[in-house]
């Protein structure tokens, strides 16, 4: 894919997210689309993977740890192949494959969330099971900037360091905002990118809405060795959507008639 053909396809995919969470009634429009150009990056121009064998061991691992965002997610696997884009209209409902957090019920998905903060702990036990088993495959942890408050990602990040594990990377989705709040108000973050540095971790700095510089960053944790590598991808939430964008009523509300049509609108 060229980095047009990507950009185009993501266009395509933050309707599909809109359009599934207007149908469910419910959902979490805001981290689904500050998170979607990584997902591109990833399935479509870094991980090796077999839609129609989703269980095939030398795969690439895309661990969700920010689960509510589920909606991203499944679009993104909709458009790779797992399942049939028009299953993205049973979002939410009862027996549905697609469930409000990603659960590996459904095809591509590697683990089931909830409580946030376990997805980098989940990612480093793939890890080191490739590692056990002679395998090559890389895990990606696609992280929140505001699950990076809980202790468990930290007592993950130093033990990853320690063992060296150079084929996990991790993806901070860092869009300033947790639920219905900025993360400064929270809890302070920064200086982040130091954090990651003093717990042993590569750390890069990115444009999480550039795709090309996605890639690069995605080639350059493929490249390091000997310790793992984390990217800060510097996002919107709510990215494409005007009265989405930095808002944190977004965080789970879903758009009402008018709203999808704007949003469809401005997104092209």
């Amino acid at each position: 894919y060229t980095i047009q053909e990507l950009e185009s396809m993501a266009r395509e995919v933050r309707r599909d997210v809109i359009d599934t969470i207007f149908t469910a009634g419910s959902g979490h429009p805001g981290g689904s689309l500050s998170e979607l150009d990584i997902l591109i990056s990833l399935y479509f121009g870094a991980m090796r993977y077999d839609p129609n064998n989703p269980s095939w061991p030398d795969r690439d691992r895309l661990i969700l740890s920010k689960g509510h965002a589920s909606p991203g997610l499944y679009a993104v696997l909709a458009r790779a192949g797992y399942f049939p884009r028009e299953e993205l209209s049973t979002f939410r409902r009862l027996n549905s494959r697609l469930q409000g957090h990603a659960h590996p019920m459904t095809p591509g998905v590697e683990m089931n969330s909830g409580s946030l903060g376990m997805g980098l702990s989940f990612a480093l036990g793939c890890a080191l099971a490739a590692r056990l088993s002679g395998k090559d495959y890389m895990v990606y942890a696609v992280l929140g900037d505001g699950e990076c408050d809980e202790g468990e990602v930290w007592e993950a990040a130093m033990a990853a360091a320690h063992y060296k594990v150079d084929s996990l990377t991790g993806l901070l989705d860092r869009n300033r905002i947790q639920n219905d709040r900025f993360t400064s108000e929270v809890m302070e973050l920064e200086p982040l990118a130091d954090k990651w540095r003093a717990f042993g971790w590569a750390t890069l700095e990115i444009d999480g809405h550039a795709i090309s510089r996605v890639l690069d960053a995605l080639k350059e944790a493929q490249n390091t060795k000997g310790r793992p590598t984390v990217i800060i991808a510097h996002t919107v939430k709510g990215k494409g959507v005007s009265f989405m964008e930095n808002n944190p009523s977004f965080h789970g509300k879903a758009p009402n008639e008018e709203q999808l049509a704007q949003a469809l609108e401005e997104i092209g």
